[in-house]
């Protein structure tokens, strides 16, 4: 009779624990697939379409690494306006896809800064004010940083450039998507 006692009392603890098991492992199945699909939907936005949105990163930027962002001096310039007398103080903050791409670009500030500096002492005060004017000095200052890394942007279209038709050379030219994300105003000043 102790024999089957043993056995009646030790059974209880056994099932208990099986079921402790069971609901533990069914919690932890509930998280993964929550956080699996919590993931998915942030990753595959939907439009209200609901077709997915296309990714508004740069082919060559790493969707896993956020961009690093390297801040220049700002600069104060000479506009083009008549008389000489309006000036801009620009700040300008580069985003670039790694810490390699800011190390070639802090190599090579010198000469960004000197084009940018020529880029912006090009322009008027009446230029500088537009939203317009502004994006396109960013675009520009786009160019000069991507060039002397060995990279070309592409120019942004005009209505101009659309009127006058172009030649298309035989042979298509493809370049290497540039490692600047973006070019960011920091301060923007005009007197």
């Amino acid at each position: 009779m102790s024999a089957p006692a043993a056995a009646e009392a030790s059974a209880p603890p056994k099932a208990k624990g099986k079921k402790m098991l069971v609901i533990i492992m069914a919690v932890v199945l509930l998280l993964v697939l929550g956080g699996g699909g919590w993931f998915f939907f942030l990753r595959h936005p939907a439009t209200e379409d609901g077709e997915d949105a296309a990714p508004a990163s740069h082919s060559s930027a790493k969707p896993t690494t956020p961009p690093v962002f390297l801040p220049m001096d700002n600069m104060v310039v000479n506009l083009a306006d008549a008389g000489g007398e309006k000036f801009a103080q620009v700040g300008i903050t580069i985003g670039v896809v790694d810490q390699h791409t800011s190390d070639a670009v802090k190599a090579n500030l010198p000469i960004i800064r000197s084009a940018v500096l020529l880029l912006i002492s090009q322009r008027t005060s009446d230029e500088l004010l537009t939203k317009e004017g502004k994006e396109k000095l960013a675009h520009e200052i786009l160019r000069e940083v991507s060039t002397p890394l060995g990279y070309e942007v592409d120019e942004p279209d005009d209505e101009e450039a659309d009127a006058a038709p172009k030649k298309k050379s035989k042979k298509k030219h493809v370049a290497a998507a540039s490692p600047i994300v973006s070019v960011l105003f920091s301060s923007f000043i005009i007197q």
